[in-house]
């Protein structure tokens, strides 16, 4: 604020705390009254989802200033909604630009990094999703969306040994990978290079835990066990998840077995229009639990 005032420019800010439909409209309010020329979501993935949705509704440019390298909503045009009976994901707008100033991310507890590593390494799995609806379902399936989000999730099982605290090398990688898994779903118009069933686990766990953990932590876990379904080699994504210090088990997560053995059986019902491998290999409660001790996630 103070580099924009020093520029001349007059600067209004708001502070949201969820990206629910009260702080949406609170914020597409203070855009009638002000009418700015843009809006800047500065901050976490929240806070950027708020601004992304709210300045798409009134036709106003977006810029994304995160403050932490979490997951890929810095550079997606995908918000999601809270606060809803079921999750709910709704296409926006992408950033006109994006500032990453690694001095300021990099301050970031480190936890949020190596989440954001889980969700860029998660989209293996969405990749192999969205191919499968394309053979059994006839779903459009762009290659060229699909191979860069494909490349995102690679960089970081190729570079996970530059990937830990305090190194900025290693958060350059990230944020390159998260914004190009961004940019794959502008390509694609949609989340589906990016959200698989691993990301359908993720929601359905984020209902039933009372404490859930971070969105990308989760979603690494659901990668780990959705690998396992696909036939995939699953031991490598565990091992590259633990070498970036994302967790890889139930306890890790900080959430009960039972609640890992749900949100599996759960999962497919999130959302019946995107076919996944739970589509192909349902689960039940007896063989969602023996996927889960299989994998070690609990």
């Amino acid at each position: 604020m103070d580099l924009l005032n020093d520029a001349g420019l007059t600067v209004n800010h708001l502070t949201v705390t969820s990206c629910n439909i009260k702080d949406i409209v609170f914020v597409e309010d203070k855009i009638n009254e002000l009418k700015p020329q843009v809006v800047l979501g500065i901050g976490g993935g929240t806070k950027i989802d708020v601004a992304k949705i709210s300045a798409s509704h009134k036709d106003t440019p977006f810029i994304s200033i995160p403050t932490t390298a979490s997951h890929d909503g810095i550079a997606s045009p995908v918000v999601s909604l809270k606060g809803l009976d079921k999750p709910y994901s709704v296409m926006a707008q992408s950033p006109m630009a994006i500032i990453a100033d690694t001095s300021v991310i990099i301050n970031s507890p480190y936890r949020f990094t190596a989440s954001g590593c889980a969700d860029v390494i998660a989209k293996l799995i969405a990749v192999r999703d969205w191919k499968l609806a394309h053979e059994v379902k006839g779903e459009y399936y762009g290659e060229y969306a699909a191979n860069l989000a494909l490349m995102s999730a690679r960089l970081i099982v190729r570079n996970a040994a530059l990937v830990e605290p305090n190194s900025e090398e290693g958060l350059r990688i990230l944020l390159e990978a998260l914004i190009s898994c961004g940019v794959s779903m502008s390509i694609a118009g949609s989340s589906r290079p990016c959200s698989g069933s691993e990301h359908l686990f993720y929601h359905a766990l984020d209902q039933l835990a009372p404490k859930p953990a971070l969105h990308g932590e989760e979603c690494g876990v659901g990668t780990i066990m959705m690998a396992r379904l696909h036939n995939m080699n699953w031991r490598q994504i565990r091992d590259t998840l633990k070498r970036v210090g994302a967790p890889v088990t139930a306890k890790e997560l900080g959430v009960e077995p039972d609640n890992i053995i749900q949100a599996l059986v759960k999962a497919a019902e999130i959302r019946p229009d995107r076919y996944t491998i739970l589509d192909e290999r349902t689960l039940t409660q007896e063989n969602a639990e023996k996927l889960a001790k299989t994998t070690g996630v609990i």
